[in-house]
C-alpha cells in the first residue's frame, strides 16, 4: 500500500450543538440517510454527529481536495459490523478519488467531553 494523503480534523462539540439548535436541518443537509439512521441509533448524540462531521473534513483533507466539486453527502462515514468506522464515497467525490488513485481509507475517530477528532489515511493498494 502507498499513502496518498493524510487528514485530521478536530472541532468543539459545543459548536456543533449550537449549530444543530440554530439550524434544525443541519443533520439532514450534511449527512446521508444511512448516517442519519446511525445517529438515530445513537440517540442523536451530539458527540457522534460532531465526530461524523470532523471525519468528513478529515477525509477531504486526506484526498487533498477539500469540498471542491462535490457535496458533503458524497462522503459517508458509517461503521462495519464490529463498529469500526468506514468511508464510502459517492458521485463526484468517488470520481475524484478514483482519479487520484485512492482505493481505500483508514479512519480513526474519537471524542472527549469537549472535542471530536478524526484522523484519515488515503491509500492506494498495490
Amino acid at each position: 500500500m502507498t499513502i496518498i494523503g493524510t487528514g485530521v480534523d478536530i472541532l468543539e462539540i459545543e459548536r456543533i450543538e449550537k449549530i444543530i439548535k440554530e439550524k434544525p436541518r443541519f443533520v439532514e443537509r450534511f449527512f446521508t440517510v444511512e448516517e442519519q439512521k446511525f445517529f438515530a441509533l445513537r440517540l442523536m448524540s451530539v458527540e457522534t454527529i460532531a465526530a461524523g462531521f470532523a471525519s468528513k473534513e478529515a477525509v477531504v483533507k486526506a484526498m487533498g481536495t477539500g469540498f471542491r466539486g462535490f457535496e458533503m453527502k458524497d462522503v459517508e462515514i458509517l461503521r462495519d459490523s464490529l463498529g469500526k468506522p468506514i468511508v464510502n464515497l459517492y458521485g463526484k467525490a468517488k470520481d475524484i478519488a478514483l482519479g487520484l488513485e485512492i482505493d481505500s481509507f483508514q479512519i480513526s475517530i474519537s471524542h472527549s467531553d469537549h472535542y471530536a477528532v478524526s484522523f484519515v489515511i488515503a491509500l492506494r493498494n498495490l
